[in-house]
């Protein structure tokens, strides 16, 4: 095997808990062309001494202040070179060889420019995990979900997706690109700050008819939710907002504005239900989030590709996955209908 140069990259933001954790398995990965760096976003606690002390031979890139998931990494990545980057979570426990089946997977197609590895719960080991599973995949109006996973519905690693597919998404916790194509595609949304970020970035990749693929052969255990827990008004802010900025960005124009109308409509629902189940916080980030979508929404028109020539819509669910959930009780992938 040709074993080209590959970055593996964490960013970092007052993660000590994690570095110590899990940086060592990222640090005896047996990869042999191989450079660990930790991307730090203006940490105020004591992880870079860690790291130092405990790991001199990682590289460190610091930044000057919390630039967020998308732009701490655009800003990291800028500064590191490598055939590949490997985008990883710190709180992401990795075996001895998880690196040499994603590369092998990537090196026999040139227009595979991004994967991830399966993903399974650091604290439940036999489920899969929320943030990736077994690849993520996005319905006709821009929900996100997972083989493994859609919504909060999470299924047991029964080997059942232990076969290599093309997907939609690659998961951010675990992200595999082709240098080259991170820099062709303008790399990660900075705006978004962060969650679904890298769903944005794979579309963008496949509206230029590039491949994003899941490989079994890999897993991982990711602990999750390591910055903003899922009651966060903030994380409903920001992925009710990016979701909407990424129908926009990356739809053909007629049918991305439709989508966008009904998604506001769905969205009220969603607010509704955050009324009635107490949770007016989150309610007030939803619309906060609607207020931030229009009067960005001409800055965000113009970041639309100028051609959709390309599209590669492998992982496009034709479906709603929202009707088939909650409606017809499809709760696990295989029972969806591509």
């Amino acid at each position: 095997m040709n074993f080209p140069k590959v970055a593996v990259v964490i960013l970092n933001w007052n993660g000590r808990f994690f570095l110590e954790q899990f940086l060592s398995s990222v640090y005896n990965s047996s990869y042999p062309n191989l450079e660990v760096v930790v991307g730090d976003n203006a940490s105020s606690d004591d992880s870079l001494e860690f790291v130092r002390e405990n790991f001199p031979k990682v590289s460190i890139i610091e930044n000057d202040q919390n630039y967020g998931f998308a732009g701490g990494y655009n800003r990291v990545l800028s500064q590191v070179s490598a055939d590949y980057f490997v985008l990883l979570n710190s709180d992401v426990e990795v075996s001895p060889h998880w690196i040499e089946p994603v590369i092998r997977l990537m090196e026999s197609d040139p227009t595979i420019a991004a994967a991830q590895p399966k993903l399974r719960a650091y604290h439940h080991k036999h489920l899969f995990e929320y943030a990736g599973a077994a690849g993520g995949f996005i319905d006709r109006f821009g929900y996100p979900f997972c083989r493994g996973r859609i919504f909060d519905e999470v299924e047991q690693d029964h080997t059942q997706y232990n076969t290599a597919t093309e997907i939609f998404w690659a998961s951010g916790a675990a992200l595999f690109i082709r240098t080259d194509k991170w820099f062709e595609s303008g790399g990660l949304d900075a705006d978004f700050f962060a969650h679904q970020e890298e769903i944005d970035l794979c579309w963008r990749l496949k509206n230029s008819g590039y491949k994003i693929m899941y490989c079994p052969e890999s897993v991982v255990y990711h602990v999750g939710g390591g910055t903003l827990n899922a009651e966060s008004p903030f994380k409903t802010y920001l992925n009710f907002r990016n979701n909407l900025v990424m129908i926009q960005k990356n739809m053909p124009a007629f049918r991305a504005y439709v989508v966008i109308a009904i998604r506001f409509v769905l969205d009220f629902l969603s607010l509704i239900k955050f009324v009635i189940d107490g949770k007016t916080k989150n309610a007030k980030a939803i619309s906060k989030a609607h207020v931030n979508f229009l009067r960005n929404f001409r800055k965000n028109h113009q970041k639309r590709l100028k051609s959709f020539d390309k599209i590669n819509t492998a992982g496009w669910y034709r479906g709603s996955i929202v009707f088939d959930f909650f409606v017809l009780g499809k709760r696990v992938f295989s029972k969806l209908k591509f």
